[in-house]
């Protein structure tokens, strides 16, 4: 698949052992950008799945998730790094594969009952994408799906993401971490 071979592999990054999947030169080649906005749009815009706002996780879940809410007609919400939002907020502080994080939402960005499609990257761990369902539905919001570029399968956030009961899809995947 090209969108496969237009994600560079860079190892030991941000630590030793981790194999980092940096989708920059998948997205800087228009031709791999558009058929990552082209597979997403088609899957989403057939109206089979009910929603009405995509939350993109920072920074990369910006990217697709802004190209997508384009072409879908969708609003677009973002979930930020601490301190990046300028209203009243909410946050959740969640496990990295290599450390903790938190990130947070605005409070009104979520209407009791809207239902959500989550965009980011790359699934690992599954703790931003939990973190982030876990902000959506604080707020009153149901996560539709959950959409990734990437799957790291054998870093186990397929698992825990099925585990609680969340309904993704991935572009592709890579075996090892």
């Amino acid at each position: 698949m090209p969108i496969k071979s237009k994600i560079r592999t860079i190892p030991d990054h941000p630590k030793k052992g981790i194999m980092f999947r940096d989708i920059t030169t998948l997205i800087k080649d228009p031709v791999g950008f558009r058929l990552v906005i082209d597979n997403f749009t088609q899957r989403y815009i057939k109206g089979d799945m009910d929603f009405e706002l995509i939350v993109g996780i920072e920074a990369r879940g910006f990217i697709i998730g802004g190209a997508l809410s384009y072409t879908l007609g969708k609003g677009f919400v973002p979930v930020r790094k601490v301190g990046k939002l300028p209203a009243e907020v909410i946050r959740h502080e969640y496990q990295l594969e290599y450390g903790t994080d938190t990130i947070e939402m605005h409070k009104d960005a979520i209407a009791k009952g809207a239902k959500v499609l989550v965009v980011d990257d790359l699934l690992a761990t599954g703790g931003t994408a939990l973190a982030a369902a876990t902000l959506i539905e604080k707020l009153g919001g149901v996560v539709a799906e959950m959409a990734f570029i990437v799957n790291l399968p054998d870093v186990g956030g397929a698992k825990k993401l099925k585990e609680k009961g969340y309904k993704f899809y991935c572009l592709t995947e890579f075996e090892g971490d």
